[in-house]
């Protein structure tokens, strides 16, 4: 997902989207640990998202304190 992607969501459907992705993750991790080694790629996919996600929502925390 990019980063303009991200910025035209509102705090909700972040929050949303957060929710959703862990736990996809949570279900990569297990099928990785089984000894599946597809999702690897999508992990690291996953958690720069998550990043992304958590970035902007505490740049927005930021800017509405000032």
């Amino acid at each position: 997902m990019k980063a303009q992607n991200v910025r035209d969501l509102d705090k909700n459907e972040i929050h949303a989207k957060l929710k959703e992705m862990d736990e996809q993750m949570f279900r990569l991790h297990f099928q990785m640990s089984m000894g599946q080694m597809e999702g690897l790629k999508k992990v690291r996919e996953m958690k720069k998202d998550r990043a992304r996600m958590l970035t902007l929502l505490r740049e927005r925390e930021l800017a509405g304190g000032k």
